[in-house]
């Protein structure tokens, strides 16, 4: 499994690595809400943020933003991204992830490279894997 998560350095997006159109997501807000308002109207990239690694809202809301509302644009993972966390971020549907100061890039892509296959689908692939192997 090659990673189609995009892996950022902290430094990289604290220099200003985003998208001219993005919106910033509180926790607690349901995107739902934001697109019957039209608020997502232009937007391409949806900042996620995980305030401590335990709190997992964010997947939650990219899941629903991915899957259900079916966003296209970037949905980004900021805050407190652990490298073991980002194998869910992406079967959530996040398509990037910022990670924490200090985490070595190379390290992290590593993490994909542990899991060849999921049996059941996700908020990107849907489909299980036996409906895909023929």
């Amino acid at each position: 499994m090659t990673s189609t998560l995009n892996l950022i350095t902290a430094h990289a997006h604290s220099a200003g690595d985003s998208a001219q159109n993005t919106l910033e997501l509180a926790n607690d807000i349901d995107p739902r809400d934001l697109a019957s308002q039209g608020a997502l109207d232009g937007i391409e990239c949806i900042n996620l943020n995980f305030p401590k690694f335990t709190d997992g809202r964010a997947y939650s809301q990219a899941f629903l933003l991915r899957r259900r509302m079916g966003f296209k644009g970037d949905i980004r993972a900021t805050g407190d991204v652990l490298i073991d966390q980002l194998v869910q971020m992406q079967r959530s549907g996040f398509s990037s992830a910022v990670l924490r100061e200090g985490v070595d890039a190379s390290a992290a892509q590593r993490q994909f490279e542990r899991y060849a296959a999921f049996y059941q689908g996700d908020a990107v692939t849907t489909a299980p894997l036996f409906a895909k192997a023929a």
